[in-house]
């Protein structure tokens, strides 16, 4: 998996792309839901295999989860903007997912579960998988994964980030004139 650094930055800059509104509850909520399939990894201690469809990267990294998850929160939450507080919480939580994928460690993730049991990887697997475990993260290790979630999803996040900003600038310099 990637760290929960890393998809936390996911869902901030998710959040911040697609709502314009900038609700301090979706962006909370979107950080929430690029952790959250990670919770599988309870699992372990249950006695659920990795491989299992409940196992780690199992069912809670499928598109069918991401999808629940977005329409729960959007039915409960979203009370203005639902369009808008499904798109990112079901990104942000599909995002998990597919970091998940560009890893360099692990069984692949199971984006078709329940339909399909088979795990998936990306060719593009750069992004140093995390140790699972907050002791195993404080080791090089973890410095490794840091390093390279730098290079693949903080430096790109920032860069879409002040994108939107300068947009939005700009939108606002054409458009105030009124």
């Amino acid at each position: 998996m990637a760290s929960v650094f890393g998809h936390s930055v996911v869902g901030f800059t998710l959040a911040k792309i697609i709502d314009e509104h900038n609700s301090k509850w979706l962006i909370a909520l979107a950080i929430l839901s690029t952790i959250l399939p990670d919770l599988d990894v309870v699992g372990f201690k249950m006695g659920i295999p990795y491989s299992h469809p409940l196992g780690h990267r199992g069912f809670t990294h499928s598109i069918l989860f991401s999808m629940v998850w977005a329409f729960v929160l959007m039915i409960t939450l979203g009370r203005k903007h639902k369009l808008i507080w499904f798109c990112v919480i079901f990104l942000s939580t599909l995002s998990h997912g597919i970091l998940d994928a560009m890893t360099s460690g692990g069984m692949g993730v199971g984006f078709f579960i329940p339909f399909n049991n088979d795990r998936f990887f990306f060719p593009f697997r750069s992004i140093q998988v995390s140790p699972i475990g907050v002791k195993e993260f404080f080791t090089e290790w973890g410095v490794k994964v840091l390093f390279s979630e730098f290079k693949y999803v903080y430096i790109p996040s920032f860069f879409i980030l002040v994108v939107r900003f300068l947009i939005y600038r700009l939108k606002g310099v054409f458009y105030d004139k009124n």
